[in-house]
């Protein structure tokens, strides 16, 4: 469907109370370092990690809300070597627990996410529960384990002692017959399974335990996205896994080879939802998509492994999303394909791109993102995945396209086309805004002399009424040194004989601090129109780019002492002189000019430097 975008310059209070529910989702927090955060600040102990941050949305405390989560896996490569014995790999540490939830545009005093599921065993700050917070199956579930064995399974730290557990689920393959003991030992090229003490009569052996590894060895013949989620749903885990048909055969269709492990193909749909139990491992697969010519024909071969969409839990239904692999591939066609005029297609007259954006200090393509608003027409809001579109070789904004999520209109496809003979600023032109703004390029270069790094997040363009919004974060990024503390946590046994707690001994782990940074959201940069707004809050922001005004301690305010000396002055003249010249070798006259004005205030500062402060 294509509807036409009215830019409109002025945003009135009616627009801002009519869309409230998609300014109060407005990510603030990016993936990447989400995650770093998340590492330093819930994996509690070494041997849990978080393998990379998710994006949904939830009904908490009756409001919509867009949150960000990640699974607390197990990591065991990064025990150290006196810990990483077969016992420990196999019996006790056998699966994660639980997981961190935070809302996508909430900060901390600290500049930290504001964490509405964090901690072991999991605490709640919002009516959500968990009552299964074990994850036996996940993305870094690699290894076989043994369970209902006669040493209890460690199940989480509890101040300075361990919680253990037995496994009371039905995953996993009975192994208490010697001949099954002798296949899986043949099997895993592990003799351990075959002459080990510590299986009983109802022992069993889970494997395959790698979701993507699991749904491909069930159905090899689909194609799978590469971002599988958590989801909560009636207090269990699950994964959400997309499912493509797929084929490199459809008549006078052009191939595409970008984004889904670089196979070529010329037709794909999102015909199947796969969800797998993350306590045990049952996975069940729906076709969303019963007019698919190929999952049909499946479902006739394999009538027992596909079930109707319908048959779907309703608490799983509201979790849903459009895959962002499938979407990138449909934004790559439509660039092109969009021209309906057979001249103008020929001709190749109007062809647009993906826009770039600058994160952290690096030009790249922007990625796709998961957006809560209003699309046309409708009146309530639903969870969209979007991406706006410019023209080639030009920076202006010239369309964007939307994807739907919620049922009944999942999958739908909108096109919102912008009018040309008007200007709206594009990802790139706002970026080139942030850093000809003198008070704002100039606060963010003082922060990096500091010994900081920092970032500048992913740029969104957020669609609100009949306008824009852009919206882009700035964290601040402190190296840490890397230390080893002796673990509290780890019980002194020998790994082979068992520990009070009825367990077997877990040899004392060494805990080493990752060397990661923490980063720490600072500031929130939001342009409207022509005006550009640096606060230290998403609302301060907003108010003051809306023209509602913005208390004076949340401006633009120093985020270094004003007083520099000599020496950081210089490095500050030299970092501007540099990027001058980089301007000058662009052709960027605009760029250039506004960085010979940024050296010129600097060398103004030195020259007001008191005699004595020089020497």
């Amino acid at each position: 469907m294509k509807v036409n975008f009215p830019v409109s310059d002025t945003l009135s209070a009616g627009d801002i109370e009519e869309h409230n529910v998609t300014i109060q989702n407005i990510r603030i927090w990016d993936d990447r370092p989400l995650l770093q955060t998340y590492r330093q600040i819930q994996s509690i102990r070494l041997y849990y990690d978080f393998n990379n941050v998710d994006v949904d949305r939830y009904l908490i405390n009756k409001q919509l809300r867009q949150v960000t989560l990640a699974a607390r896996e197990l990591a065991l490569n990064q025990l150290p070597p006196q810990a990483n014995t077969w016992v420990n790999r196999h019996l006790i540490y056998t699966h994660g627990y639980g997981l961190t939830l935070s809302p996508v545009n909430e900060v901390t005093s600290e500049g930290l996410p504001y964490l509405l599921i964090k901690d072991l065993p999991p605490s709640f700050d919002a009516d959500l529960k968990i009552d299964r917070p074990e994850i036996y199956y996940g993305e870094k579930t690699d290894d076989y384990v043994l369970v209902k064995t006669r040493t209890k399974e460690f199940d989480y730290p509890k101040g300075d002692k361990n919680v253990y557990t037995t496994y009371q689920g039905t995953g996993g393959v009975p192994i208490e017959s010697f001949p099954r003991r002798l296949l899986f030992a043949l099997g895993f090229l592990d003799p351990q399974i075959l002459f080990t003490a510590y299986l009983s009569p109802e022992s069993r052996i889970m494997y395959n335990r790698q979701i993507n590894k699991r749904v491909s060895s069930i159905a090899p013949f689909l194609d799978y996205d590469g971002d599988p989620y958590l989801v909560i749903s009636e207090g269990k885990l699950y994964w959400i896994q997309d499912a493509y048909t797929t084929s490199n055969m459809y008549p006078y269709s052009r191939r595409s080879s970008k984004y889904l492990k670089n196979k070529k193909l010329n037709y794909i749909r999102n015909s199947v939802k796969v969800t797998i139990d993350t306590y045990n491992g049952n996975v069940s697969f729906y076709m969303i998509d019963e007019e698919d010519p190929i999952v049909k024909t499946y479902s006739r071969i394999f009538p027992d492994l596909f079930k109707p969409f319908d048959e779907m839990p309703s608490g799983l239904k509201k979790h849903i999303r459009y895959p962002k692999d499938l979407f990138r591939i449909q934004v790559g066609m439509y660039k092109t394909y969009h021209m309906e005029e057979v001249q103008v297609f020929y001709n190749q007259e109007d062809l647009w791109q993906i826009p770039d954006e600058i994160y952290s200090d690096t030009r790249q393509e922007m990625q796709p993102y998961y957006i809560i608003i209003k699309v046309h027409e409708e009146i309530k809001e639903e969870f969209i995945l979007m991406l706006p579109f410019t023209p080639s070789r030009k920076d202006n904004m010239i369309a964007w396209l939307a994807a739907r999520s919620d049922l009944p209109n999942y999958g739908n496809l909108l096109v919102y086309k912008l009018p040309k003979e008007k200007l709206v600023y594009g990802p790139m032109q706002i970026e080139a805004r942030v850093d000809q703004q003198t008070d704002i390029s100039r606060e963010l270069s003082l922060w990096g002399q500091k010994g900081s790094r920092v970032i500048r997040g992913n740029l969104l363009a957020i669609p609100i009424s009949d306008s824009f919004i852009y919206v882009e974060p700035v964290y601040l990024e402190a190296k840490q040194e890397e230390r080893e503390t002796p673990s509290t946590t780890a019980p002194k046994p020998s790994p082979f004989r068992k520990s009070p707690s009825g367990g077997a001994g877990v040899s004392p782990l060494v805990e080493k601090s990752r060397a990661a940074s923490l980063p720490e959201l600072k500031r929130v940069i939001v342009a409207f129109s022509n005006r550009l707004v640096m606060a230290k809050d998403l609302d301060n922001a907003l108010n003051g780019v809306l023209g509602k005004g913005i208390s004076p301690e949340q401006l633009v305010t120093p985020l270094v002492p004003k007083t520099l000396g000599v020496d950081n002055l210089g490095k500050l003249a030299l970092q501007h002189y540099n990027k001058a010249k980089d301007y000058l070798r662009q052709g960027n006259w605009a760029g250039y000019g506004n960085e010979l004005e940024n050296l010129e205030k600097v060398l103004r500062d030195m020259a007001r430097i008191p005699k004595e402060e020089k020497q």
